[in-house]
């Protein structure tokens, strides 16, 4: 999941994909944003593509 969302997925997209409600990839969103210690998505997308993920395209 983490790796689509540094790719630019948005959570519609994401639940899509891996076939979960949008409801639970933005509980999982929110679960990863507070174990990472960043305050947004972007910050998140930042640290994870600094960590080699999201590099397939959007």
């Amino acid at each position: 999941m983490l790796d689509l969302v540094a790719a630019g997925h948005d959570n519609a997209a994401i639940s899509r994909r891996l076939h979960l409600s949008p409801k639970t990839v933005r509980n999982h969103v929110a679960n990863v944003l507070t174990k990472v210690e960043v305050p947004d998505r972007s910050a998140l997308i930042v640290r994870a593509r600094a960590e080699g993920l999201g590099g397939g395209t959007v």
